[in-house]
């Protein structure tokens, strides 16, 4: 069973963009219990829960948002959140969970709470194009039925905000050539081109938006295979990195991406 929840606090101009043209915006859904620290309080005590792993994205998804708008009061190429909640002591408090929304002035559109069997009714029904969680399983769930998925990292709870930064796996952008192309390949190729239009909204300097390539198998010439396949899809991105086989902590540290976008799941773990 799925319930869902309209947030009336989200800020008027940018929920009227978003209805203009509901095709236009970039759907994300989030698992509360990765913005949320479940059981854990917050400065209000009980009424508010700790920030989770997923806060600094979602902080950084509302600043490209409130950049797209200050360029362009009538804009409707937005990203639109929706947070999930399949765990059931969070369900239990879904109060809680609005209330502390509202409390760190999160712009979440709505809440859906359902079970872990039923949270894809969820994503197909409200077109999320992407869907970002910390629990493996629930990620290679909606992978597998057709919606982009990408595993959050603890790690990322120290990312900046003030920029989105999205890494390319440039070997799964090679292996996107194959024809006929799978459901999820396309996904991705779509919502890569969604940010690629948003990111040409923005000059080269002081973009709240920076796309990063990076291939870690090949030497120059996959990574220029990389470039170009993501140019024919709309994507141009601000930083490269060919590591032809070198160990790719030093450099994920170094480039701190709130999410890896890639076909597959396991790519962030070859």
């Amino acid at each position: 069973m799925v319930s869902t929840v309209l947030n009336t606090d989200v800020k008027q101009m940018k929920m009227s963009c978003l209805q203009k043209d509901a095709d236009r915006a970039v759907v994300v859904a989030v698992t509360s219990r990765a913005v949320f620290e479940s059981g854990a309080e917050g400065d209000d005590g009980d009424e508010v829960y700790k920030v989770g792993t997923a806060f600094p994205l979602l902080q950084a998804l509302q600043r490209v948002n409130a950049r797209l708008l200050e360029e362009n009061p009538a804009e409707s190429l937005l990203f639109d959140v929706i947070l999930v909640t399949t765990d059931l002591e969070q369900q239990q408090q879904s109060s809680r969970i609005i209330s502390s929304t509202r409390h760190y002035g999160l712009e979440v559109s709505k809440f859906s709470f359902s079970g872990t069997e039923d949270f894809i009714e969820s994503l197909l029904t409200n077109n999320v194009r992407l869907f970002l969680s910390t629990d493996r399983n629930e990620a290679s769930h909606a992978s597998q039925n057709g919606v982009l998925s990408a595993l959050l990292d603890q790690n990322l709870a120290s990312c900046p905000s003030e920029q989105l930064r999205v890494l390319f796996c440039g070997d799964a952008v090679i292996r996107s050539n194959i024809s006929p192309m799978p459901v999820s390949q396309q996904a991705t190729q779509s919502f890569s081109a969604q940010l690629g239009e948003m990111r040409q909204r923005f000059g080269m300097f002081d973009s709240p938006l920076s796309m990063v390539l990076m291939t870690a198998r090949g030497g120059r010439e996959s990574c220029s295979a990389a470039l170009l396949t993501l140019r024919s899809q709309g994507v141009s991105v601000d930083e490269a990195y060919c590591l032809a086989g070198a160990p790719r902590g030093p450099i994920l540290s170094l480039i701190r991406p709130h999410f890896l976008l890639s076909n597959s799941l396991s790519d962030l773990e070859e």
